[in-house]
């Protein structure tokens, strides 16, 4: 059994950032003239991330971490919950009506498309119900192999 271990170079795949203490060193051994491989040995840190630190500070003058890329979610973690909770109570509410309601209950200003976008990546589609022949009493009970394998559907 494995246990949990801080040490960069011992996990595998993909692992969080170096704190700016750890980067301090690889700038501070890298001005001192030292190898990539010695800073990654010296430090026990993956060459590829002695590498990478390096490269950055030589590019931007800093190894801060800098802000991601690409825009901001819209929909925060409680809209989304609003969101669920919305559709789960009436799964027949138009895209609309869906948007207005987050308007009024969280003060979110999004369109209906944003809100058909985020039901589509939780998992609720806008599909028609399946058809389904009409069942009487009569054709409940009846003992044929079609109504054997739909005796048990509601009226």
């Amino acid at each position: 059994m494995q246990t949990a271990s801080t040490n960069i170079g011992e996990r595998m795949g993909r692992s969080q950032e170096l704190s700016d203490s750890k980067r301090g060193p690889v700038i501070g051994g890298h001005l001192g003239n030292k190898s990539i491989r010695d800073i990654s040995w010296l430090l026990n840190i993956p060459r590829s991330t002695v590498s990478g630190i390096i490269t950055k500070w030589k590019q931007l003058g800093t190894t801060a971490t800098q802000l991601p890329s690409g825009r901001p979610r819209h929909m925060t973690g409680r809209g989304q919950r609003m969101l669920k909770l919305t559709v789960r109570r009436s799964r027949q509410l138009s895209a609309e009506s869906i948007a207005k309601d987050l308007q009024t209950w969280c003060g979110l200003q999004m369109s209906p498309t944003t809100v058909r976008r985020e039901l589509h990546g939780m998992g609720f589609h806008g599909r028609a119900a399946a058809s389904k022949p009409s069942i009487t009493k009569c054709n409940a009970k009846c003992r044929m192999p079609w109504c054997k394998a739909r005796r048990h559907w509601t009226l």
